[in-house]
């Protein structure tokens, strides 16, 4: 996913060596921090207003590279699972700020289109190669509020998708056939693919637009990919059900772009329940109503994680000292505290927790507990075998969670941000310490007292049919 190209073919670097990028022909050091000082404030102007999903994605890039080892930008998905952002100095400070979020704009739709677009015949297709940089230019065009691509030595840098357009309309016509509106064109990735591959002579560069696809120079490995921007697009999902107009905005554009015959990428959003922004049913039929619920309840007690923020009495301080003000990453102040409480003395549905278990793993900072319960409570990690039967006792979860007994000769002693109830319902009802903090799955034809307590809490019932 590098942006676009500058004539030459990057040198091979071991990537895995970040003090050999950083020392690879260094570039001086002031073009250094004024690239690294447009970097920051691109990624600020992200998180704040045009992009959750950029800033989300950077925030997880916990190392960003000024490097000359390329020629413009790229991000790096190791087979370690980290992300790294690679960025060369100079380019950045030739296209100033606003090209600078042009480029890392870019460069995170990218990761988004392998993500939702991950089928490898797909990618080997140079034409589609073609479509993706047409389609992220063009979203990037009008989220951004430009009118023009940024320009590097007064010339326009990347592929203009008015351009392509042009391109395609003399194709047709020449060939007697109809070519469709630019709204039309480019109204989903996958109809820009569609419309291209009409042309006899699609305008494909005769070299590949991505340094990815230029024989393994910059990895990318698919299953970091994959984790990353699904963490990405579940932490959006939950900003925007905080109340985030931009987040919900972004994903719903998003979400119109790729779903269009693309089943991954609609199996996707189904499994991350983001249908419910557009307040109907996933298509695919693979997430039942109470999990999107969940999702946003979860998203409701848990709070933010990591985040470019600007720290405003160390930056009042650097600002009287003549110095530049400099952004901060700040993360969550703990781990969010969950709780997954599994009843073992009916019959639970494995796929729910097979679910639960994908669901808590997607979100930032969260330290989660799995507990198994019939009248004693025993702690479980997922794919441990767990055992019950016996009679079920709500009161000794309670007890648990809240330090009030032992297990195993240990109290557990953090205060949770959240509890999770996967029950029948079948035993005598409580009330927790803090019952806003508990969210209670019931079982098909489990019991209904949790929908006349009082005080109210979470609850839901979910289904026991396997996915």
């Amino acid at each position: 996913m590098a942006y676009g190209e500058r004539g030459r073919r990057p040198p091979v670097v071991d990537l895995a060596d970040r003090r050999a990028l950083e020392a690879y022909r260094p570039a001086d050091p002031e073009v250094v921090a004024e690239a690294r000082r447009l970097k920051e404030a691109a990624l600020l102007d992200f998180g704040l207003t045009e992009s959750a999903v950029a800033s989300w994605l950077y925030a997880k890039c916990h190392h960003q590279i000024p490097t000359t080892a390329i020629d413009t930008a790229a991000v790096v998905a190791s087979g370690d699972g980290s992300c790294l952002l690679l960025y060369n100095p100079g380019f950045f400070t030739g296209l100033g700020l606003d090209g600078v979020k042009f480029v890392l704009f870019h460069e995170a739709r990218h990761l988004v289109h392998r993500h939702l677009f991950a089928d490898e015949e797909l990618r080997d297709d140079p034409v589609f190669e073609l479509a993706a940089e047409v389609s992220i230019n063009h979203v990037a065009l009008i989220r951004l509020g430009r009118t023009e691509l940024p320009l590097l030595d007064g010339r326009p840098t990347g592929i203009d998708p008015r351009k392509v357009y042009e391109h395609y309309c003399a194709d047709l016509t020449a060939h007697g056939l109809e070519p469709v509106p630019y709204e039309t064109f480019t109204e989903t990735d996958m109809r820009v693919y569609g419309e291209l591959k009409r042309m006899h002579r699609p305008p494909v560069p005769e070299h590949r637009l991505c340094v990815h696809m230029q024989g393994g120079l910059v990895p990318a490995d698919q299953e970091t990919v994959d984790a990353v921007t699904s963490s990405a697009l579940l932490n959006s999902l939950l900003a925007a059900r905080r109340g985030h107009a931009g987040a919900e905005r972004e994903l719903l554009d998003l979400m119109g772009r790729t779903e269009d015959g693309n089943a991954r990428a609609a199996r996707i959003w189904g499994n991350l329940g983001a249908g419910m922004l557009r307040g109907e049913t996933t298509r695919t039929r693979t997430v039942d109503w109470w999990q999107r619920w969940l999702v946003d309840v979860l998203g409701s007690k848990l709070r933010d994680g990591e985040r470019l923020v600007y720290p405003k009495k160390r930056g009042a301080l650097l600002a009287a000292l003549g110095q530049d003000p400099m952004l901060a990453r700040r993360g969550p102040v703990r781990d969010k505290v969950l709780v997954i409480a599994y009843d073992t003395s009916g019959s639970m549905p494995q796929h729910v927790i097979g679910w639960l278990t994908e669901l808590v793993g997607r979100i930032d900072g969260v330290e989660a507990h799995w507990l198994s319960f019939d009248a004693v409570v025993m702690p479980f990690r997922p794919g441990e075998r767990v055992y019950g039967g016996g009679g079920t006792s709500f009161q000794a979860v309670a007890d648990y969670v809240e330090g009030r007994t032992e297990v195993n000769g240990r109290r557990f002693d953090v205060s949770p941000d959240a509890v999770v109830m996967l029950t029948d319902g079948y035993a005598p009802p409580i009330t927790p310490a803090e019952p806003e903090k508990w969210i209670w799955l019931i079982t098909e034809g489990g019991s209904e007292w949790l929908e006349t307590h009082t005080p109210a809490m979470d609850c839901h019932r979910v289904t026991t049919g396997s996915r």
